[in-house]
């Protein structure tokens, strides 16, 4: 079988790099870091330049833990620009490549299977991989990184572990050579897939290295990793079976619909409830333009700083459905069921569960079909208003209340300022 090459490539501090690059700053020595000013302190750095990592500043670091005396641009968030720039950067990977043969797996990162192309442009993988990171570099100034492998998992641990390193900031692993400099390595926390949850457990089977994983008796694994010890084992051997068309041929069997928000300040009980009802709104609002209904729905509540753990639970709706009223009265009962009264609410996440097409909504004896249908319209029109005119062109009574945060949410990308 014909041996394959991936790249992993990584856009280095995208969101810094290109803040520094739209002011004419050299990416690399300048001290920038990407958070709203209009934020708290407490707010989350989305990104920092390479010069502010040298000072041993953390990556997500929040505004008040950089250190005093350090003098840096604040640069406000522009998620619409960030899209704009990954966007022309997937057009160079297709200048290249066939997008059959391109997994995007983030906005500053993406898989490139180049087994085919090798013989077209007569060049080694790492050639390969200079050219499209020059061809990066040339049309947009950013610096990116590359690790290159026999399969994904190698490219990108080459990539994560190896190339950020590298003076030319490339790297290349195939099995054997994985074993030779990497299955020693410590921490495993530093390989895809193993959180600092799955380390710990590794560590108290006395497994600190993926040689341990590897020598490990499998049916040790299997007992107490179950299905994940699979995934385990094979990366521990450095295989990886999965290949980027696969992975655009996958079908999930189950689907889900959340929506997240982590809150700028501690809200109370009452507060938080204003909240819970516009997201469960919006969410509803999705599912309808989605198509799609559910009869499962989950809360997830985070408290302030930690002050208490976590709370949350499930809830089956009496019918499958998107209405919007019967979404919002079920996660308002699972609110008031298992939110903390006196807790100071930081986080929240909602959930439609096991999504299905709406030919399959289901009706009740308790539930007059015809009010579901009417809130199905209502919420047709309200989507079609607001892809018309705008997100804030329909609001409610009580996305203008205080403690609302919905029209503020409208104007922003992925929870930032567009």
């Amino acid at each position: 079988m014909k041996e394959r090459y991936y790249l992993a490539i990584d856009l280095k501090s995208f969101y810094a790099s290109v803040e520094c690059v739209d002011r004419g700053l050299d990416v690399m020595t300048t001290k920038l870091v990407v958070a709203d000013p209009e934020r708290k302190q407490g707010t989350i750095c989305l990104a920092i330049s390479p010069a502010m990592k040298a000072l041993g500043i953390k990556n997500r670091c929040r505004v008040f833990e950089i250190p005093k005396g350090i003098d840096y641009i604040m640069a406000p968030p522009r998620m619409n620009r960030y899209i704009q720039v990954s966007a022309l950067i997937y057009e160079i990977y297709l200048s290249f490549v066939d997008k059959a043969d391109v997994h995007v797996y983030s906005i500053d990162e993406a898989f490139l299977d180049v087994t085919t192309y090798l013989s077209l442009y007569n060049q080694t993988p790492k050639e390969l991989a200079q050219t499209i990171l020059e061809a990066i570099y040339q049309r947009t100034k950013l610096r990116a990184t590359c690790g290159i492998g026999t399969n994904m998992y190698l490219a990108k641990i080459a990539l994560d572990i190896m190339a950020k390193h590298a003076p030319d900031f490339m790297a290349e692993l195939d099995e054997e050579s994985y074993k030779k400099h990497l299955w020693k390595h410590r921490p495993l926390t530093d390989f895809w897939r193993i959180g600092a949850g799955t380390a710990r457990h590794l560590q108290s089977l006395g497994l600190l290295t993926q040689e341990d994983i590897a020598k490990a008796p499998p049916k040790l694994l299997l007992k107490e990793f179950g299905a994940q010890s699979e995934y385990l084992i094979d990366h521990a051997w450095g295989r990886e079976p999965c290949t980027i068309s696969e992975i655009k041929n996958y079908r999930q069997k189950s689907h889900s619909l959340s929506s997240g928000q982590v809150l700028m300040r501690d809200y109370t009980f009452d507060e938080g409830l204003i909240i819970l009802k516009e997201m469960a709104n919006q969410l509803a609002l999705d599912m309808v333009n989605a198509q799609v209904v559910s009869n499962n729905i989950s809360l997830y509540v985070g408290y302030s700083f930690d002050t208490m753990p976590a709370t949350g639970g499930s809830l089956t709706l009496p019918v499958t459905t998107n209405s919007i009223r019967i979404i919002t009265a079920g996660f308002v009962e699972l609110y008031n069921h298992h939110v903390q009264r006196d807790g100071l609410i930081r986080r929240l996440n909602l959930s439609a569960n096991s999504i299905v097409d709406d030919n399959f909504e289901q009706y009740s004896f308790f539930v007059d079909p015809q009010i579901m249908e009417k809130d199905r319209h209502i919420s047709q029109s309200v989507n079609a208003l607001k892809e018309k005119y705008g997100k804030n062109a329909v609001l409610k009574g009580m996305d203008l209340q205080d403690a609302a945060t919905t029209i503020e949410r409208n104007n922003q990308v992925g929870g930032h300022k567009a």
